[in-house]
């Protein structure tokens, strides 16, 4: 039964007064004393995107209309947000450097360029950047100095990247005579030259970080500051996939770099792959696999990773659009119990006053909905409370997929003589197998092999070179002393592609292998060049199919081969291969369910209890939830809160402050943005007999809606939202 609250003066005054001692007491420090969740903005703070993450990481350092850089920090420092400071490392609002304001000299020469001699722009007078030494000093001096003094102790680089399609600049040819000490070979000749400019692109970007990251704690250091560096980058999986090269994992092994913000949304997870012979968008399971490879870059390597969602994307759709996908990346996210740091959002500007499609079959352009903004709200506002967890996502686990770094090598906007691997069919042939019968397959980059905790969670490891290559022979030995123990390799690749003839360590220096399997074989007693069949090495084996991973999923049914080696050697008397067709994961009170499409059945899933559901701006109680194909849910779990019978905030579109107990009352303060409807649902050991809403000046709010759920018990609150805060008490 809905009922609504009228207030009478004599409580306004009573509030007013409880709201200005709260304030007194202000919790906005206890954001300073948190870094779990965050969002970049290159905006001031402004009451429709106060989104009370703890972090707002400031961005670049550009004059903003009539505020400075410095002046527009300031403003979310006031409202008690601990602030970092984030910018493009492979572009920017650099006119001063090209244009020659900065040193006198133009350097548009500087930008990546085609080989039709067109620049590669991110925008008016901002080319995509060759990192030259001289740029990378205007960074330090103009840039990271300057943030460092503002007080900033975080510094994130964002997006370290070099197009596939360039490496014809007059810069590049001077980078590479400098690196190889030959000269420069254009790459769209043969897939050498592809593969080296490639690899120079990956050099050029980790020197860049590492000057830049090492004069910036340098320099923090000299006036008492612990600065800490973030790589804001998109997957390993998204970057092969839309030829762009980037350090990747090789930075995690660096002092410097502190950790990473895994930028994976809708507009990388949607790029489509094929399965069974069909090409098409795989949204949860693409974000399922990208945050994948990012937990597995950070990891081993003890770094800092800020799994990023957005409620949006880059290209024009409409708001339903929007919203599916959004919970398909979320879900994905989710499922790494292992992490719970975020970035709720970028660019909240331009998620609460850009203008998209109302729907698919219309042009008319609206804000976004209430019904969505609430809803993700609620989302971004459980990113605070969710635990980490020991649990394990369902199905077979321990079974992994290898990739590395020069994946992104072998990729051509010209297509190589005697080389093809549509939409990246090399690595999801080794993936979406197992991911489409609910198998959670991790992945693990050969750069952090070296690592111990690199193999805790595999005893079957998939691999292939023929979409990639090892940049080292060091990475080898770990691989052959784990199966020596008993780890069970399948290695998949008819090792015939060009690349395998690249100028690289296993063809130099006494080394005379033809392929850089064949050192790897050697390592573990197998002949080079072994046929199709199985081979033992120490108390492990060595499964290999000489098939392209491509080939598993280019044709309806061609994964057979890899599904027969698998299940023959991960099956034992205590371990099966179950095959099913969704994920789980329990997460302290939070359920996280998705249903796969394309899979084993196509069965809805069921799940009974009592729950809230956070993917409905309605917060709903629910019972019995059925999840169809294709779809995910995100519940929250009220039996425990039954069982300790204590007040408690469950779920809302806000964030709240100032909790406070008592044997017969609760109260705290939510703060969200304006021009949001804050819905909300508070576990209550019995019925409330009072709530009071009041503004910061101790007004009444009018229209306030609640509702009592006596199943639950859970009192439902709706109300309009202000980043000045509301003031709830409840009395019972």
């Amino acid at each position: 039964m809905n009922r609504y609250i009228k207030l009478g003066i004599f409580s306004s005054i009573i509030f007013s007064n409880m709201f200005t001692l709260l304030n007194a007491q202000s919790n906005e420090p206890n954001i300073k004393s948190k870094e779990r969740t965050s969002f970049q903005t290159s905006e001031p703070w402004k009451p429709l995107t106060d989104v009370r993450a703890d972090i707002a990481i400031v961005y670049g350092t550009h004059q903003r209309g009539d505020m400075s850089f410095e002046q527009r920090l300031e403003t979310w420092r006031e409202k008690g947000y601990n602030t970092h400071f984030m910018t493009g490392i492979a572009w920017g609002e650099y006119q001063d450097y090209f244009t020659g304001k900065w040193d006198g000299k133009k350097h548009l020469d500087e930008g990546q360029v085609t080989m039709k001699g067109d620049t590669i722009w991110h925008g008016y007078m901002v080319p995509y950047i060759v990192p030259s030494l001289n740029f990378l000093s205007y960074m330090k001096e103009n840039i990271i100095k300057r943030v460092i003094d503002a007080g900033i102790d975080a510094i994130y680089l964002e997006e370290p990247e070099f197009w596939a399609r360039a490496g014809y600049s007059s810069s590049f040819k001077k980078e590479w005579k400098d690196y190889y000490g030959f000269d420069w070979r254009p790459q769209h000749e043969s897939a050498e030259n592809t593969y080296l400019s490639n690899k120079l692109k990956y050099h050029l970007y980790i020197r860049a970080l590492e000057e830049c990251f090492s004069y910036a704690k340098e320099y923090g250091k000299s006036k008492g500051m612990n600065v800490r560096c973030y790589v804001p980058t998109h997957s390993l999986v998204n970057y092969s996939q839309w030829q762009i090269v980037s350090p990747e994992a090789s930075l995690a092994s660096l002092d410097c770099v502190d950790g990473y913000i895994a930028q994976v949304w809708t507009g990388t997870s949607r790029e489509p792959n094929f399965y069974n012979g069909v090409r098409m968008e795989r949204v949860f399971e693409n974000a399922f696999l990208e945050y994948g490879c990012m937990e597995s870059m950070t990891a081993p390597t003890k770094r800092k990773v800020f799994f990023l969602t957005d409620p949006i994307e880059d290209l024009p759709r409409d708001w339903e659009d929007y919203k599916k996908n959004y919970q398909a990346t979320f879900t994905a996210k989710l499922m790494y119990p292992g992490n719970n740091n975020y970035e709720v959002m970028p660019w909240p500007d331009r998620i609460y006053e850009g203008l998209y499609r109302k729907s698919a079959d219309s042009e008319e352009m609206a804000r976004i909905p209430r019904f969505y903004s609430t809803q993700m709200q609620i989302m971004i506002n459980t990113l605070n409370d969710v635990p980490l967890s020991e649990n394990k996502v369902s199905g077979s686990s321990d079974i992994s997929v290898l990739m590395a770094n020069s994946m992104m090598f072998q990729r051509s906007p010209i297509p190589v003589s005697g080389y093809d691997d549509p939409q990246l069919s090399n690595f999801y042939g080794e993936s979406l197998p197992l991911i489409k019968r609910g198998i959670p397959v991790n992945i693990m980059h050969l750069e952090n092999t070296i690592y111990p905790d690199c193999w805790k969670n595999t005893k079957v490891l998939i691999m292939s070179y023929s979409n990639m290559k090892p940049l080292d022979e060091k990475f080898h030995k770990p691989i052959a002393e784990w199966v020596k123990k008993g780890g069970i390799l399948i290695y998949a690749s008819r090792d015939t592609d060009p690349f395998q003839n690249v100028l690289e360590w296993w063809n130099q220096k006494g080394n005379n292998f033809k392929r850089p399997s064949d050192h790897l074989f050697s390592l573990m007693g197998i002949k080079e060049n072994p046929k199709d069949g199985e081979y033992k090495y120490g108390k492990g084996a060595v499964r290999v199919i000489r098939e392209d991973p491509k080939e598993f999923i280019l044709k309806e049914n061609g994964d057979n081969s890899l599904l027969t080696a698998l299940k023959k050697l991960y099956q034992t008397k205590n371990r099966k291969l179950i095959e099913k067709n969704n994920f789980t994961l329990t997460r302290g009170n939070y359920e996280l369910i998705a249903v796969l499409d394309e899979s084993v059945n196509h069965q809805d899933y069921e799940v009974k209890g009592c729950f809230v559901d956070l993917f409905n701006p309605d917060l709903p109680i629910v019972l019995e939830k059925h999840i169809a194909v294709g779809e995910q849910a995100y519940l929250y779990n009220l039996k425990d809160l039954k069982k300790e019978n204590k007040p408690k905030f469950v779920a809302g579109a806000c964030r709240i402050y100032d909790e406070k107990s008592t044997t017969n009352s609760y109260s705290f303060v939510a703060k969200s943005p304006k021009e949001t409807t804050n819905v909300m649902r508070v576990y209550l050991p019995k019925e409330p007999k009072k709530i009071f809403v009041n503004d910061k000046d101790g007004n009444n709010l009018q229209n306030i809606v609640y509702e009592w759920n006596e199943q639950s018990k859970t009192e439902k609150i709706i109300f309009e939202n202000d980043p000045e805060g509301i003031s709830v008490t409840i009395e019972f």
